[in-house]
């Protein structure tokens, strides 16, 4: 009988997402929202190479600006590792290193990417085989978005965004992001988002006591039709983060005059998303925002949750 060897290096992926719907509920007693969201997984990845080690560490390569991502334990990654140690009874640590490609504090869910690429790097490397569903239970412990950068495709998100559902998506979708200079701190939103709804209460609708996403996403998503999910992208969150950054209000005025066929803030942002036709309109677009000085990527969507490269 022969024995299979530990590895000694496993280098597992996750996607970043788009909230192409996103519905936020009132202020709960425990200071969260309930929220309905349509996540769809997108093709900027966060690569983890997880090695084994006596402590447990984490350092970044790639182009993105990880200057203020803490490397302590309140890291993220740091805290998906120590997760399942504790879950499995394993003894020792983990050297991470994370080469990023999503935004920090780009409401795409980088950090949650980093999280979700983590417990599936360990539970490999350590051969601890918690499988599938206990991965995703851990997932939901360390943040909203974890669980569906480890699940991947396109899901409906609610409760605080953890409890998913799969939504059939058809086809590919095709988008350009593009980037901040500076990130948004998902809590500084949701407090504009409630401000706001406080200080308008008279004047706006009040904030859904148990909102859903529309059924018209979930028919375009399901015909795999961009221009039918054009006219029902949505986020509650798009105007607070505005308010916050006012130069969002003309990256979305350009791209939609370029030729987007919607452009929606990203999560909390600040993150343009826009929604094109094809590769061609992608390139276009891509092309004319990268022209006016700012940084633009495209992806396409919906893909793989996370899952092991090397």
């Amino acid at each position: 009988m022969t024995t299979l060897a530990a590895p000694t290096r496993v280098r597992t992926r996750a996607p970043g997402k788009i909230n192409v719907f996103l519905s936020v509920g009132a202020l709960q007693d425990d200071g969260y929202h309930d929220v309905a969201t349509a996540y769809q997984a997108v093709s900027l990845y966060e690569d983890v190479t997880a090695e084994p080690a006596d402590d447990f560490s984490v350092t970044f390569t790639g182009p993105i600006d990880t200057s203020n991502v803490p490397v302590d334990e309140s890291n993220l990654a740091i805290r998906a590792a120590r997760l399942v140690a504790d879950a499995a009874g394993h003894q020792g640590g983990v050297r991470l290193t994370i080469d990023k490609q999503v935004p920090v504090a780009g409401g795409m869910g980088g950090g949650s990417a980093d999280a979700a690429a983590t417990l599936l790097a360990v539970d490999t490397l350590w051969g601890t085989a918690l499988g599938r569903e206990e991965l995703l239970r851990l997932a939901a412990q360390l943040g909203a978005d974890v669980p569906f950068a480890f699940a991947g495709g396109t899901a409906v998100g609610t409760g605080r965004g953890d409890e998913l559902s799969p939504a059939l998506a058809k086809g590919e979708f095709h988008w350009v992001l593009a980037l901040s200079d500076d990130g948004l701190s998902t809590p500084a939103v949701y407090r504009a988002l409630d401000e706001h709804r406080e200080r308008y209460r008279a004047d706006i609708a009040p904030a859904p006591s148990h909102p859903v996403v529309e059924s018209n996403v979930l028919q375009a998503l399901r015909a795999g039709d961009p221009d039918l999910l054009a006219d029902c992208v949505h986020n509650d969150l798009q105007a607070p983060a505005m308010r916050l950054q006012p130069g969002l209000a003309s990256t979305l005025e350009l791209g939609e005059k370029a030729g987007a066929l919607a452009g929606l803030v990203s999560g909390s942002g600040p993150t343009v998303a826009f929604l094109v036709g094809d590769r061609d309109a992608a390139l276009e677009l891509q092309v004319e925002l990268s022209a006016a000085g700012l940084v633009a990527l495209r992806a396409t969507g919906p893909v793989h949750g996370a899952r092991v490269v090397h």
